[in-house]
């Protein structure tokens, strides 16, 4: 079966091809049958010499049953050799893979936790009636003690971790 197919040419990571009539079978780079165009990805789309087709002998190969391939038909639908193929869509590439999409689970539960840990406070707040607003009185108190607390923590860990730090600098000189 008879291919129009790229066969790549250039220095590492310099691509250039060559578009080749060429038997399915043989190598991307090897024996070929004809050259009908090049193609120059390092140059910007816009210029001319990025792009040569010898239409005249790619509609002689096509009439002749060669097939493109896939980059080479998006060429030929470009000039109205050939009708332009659908653009193609893999939806399944570009979902996350298992681990992102555990850390997006997890992510979206705190967050829901969150959530409703914010509404809880909000209720609350909202007496019904008077008998429950002054109940809740003390618990606001209660909660401001316990967060006294909370508070002072954080500096006696500040103050244990400053003498760590400085021993640390003068174990250095």
């Amino acid at each position: 079966m008879l291919k129009i197919r790229m066969s790549r040419g250039g220095a590492k990571k310099r691509p250039v091809y060559k578009i080749v009539i060429a038997d399915s079978r043989k190598p991307r780079d090897g024996r070929f049958i004809e050259k009908v165009g090049f193609f120059n990805p390092l140059l910007p789309k816009d210029k001319k010499e990025r792009l040569s087709l010898d239409i005249e002998r790619i509609k002689y190969w096509l009439e002749k049953g060669a097939k493109p391939s896939d980059r080479i038909a998006r060429f030929l639908g470009e000039v109205n050799v050939i009708p332009k193929p659908a653009q193609k869509n893999n939806p399944i590439k570009a979902k996350p893979k298992k681990k992102a999409q555990e850390r997006l689970a997890a992510a979206e539960e705190a967050k829901k936790a969150a959530k409703a840990e914010a509404e809880k406070p909000a209720e609350s707040a909202q007496p019904e009636n008077e008998a429950k607003a002054g109940a809740e009185a003390p618990k606001e108190e209660k909660a401001a003690a316990e967060t006294k607390p909370e508070a002072e923590t954080p500096k006696e860990e500040k103050a244990a971790e400053a003498p760590k730090a400085e021993s640390k600098e003068e174990d250095k000189k």
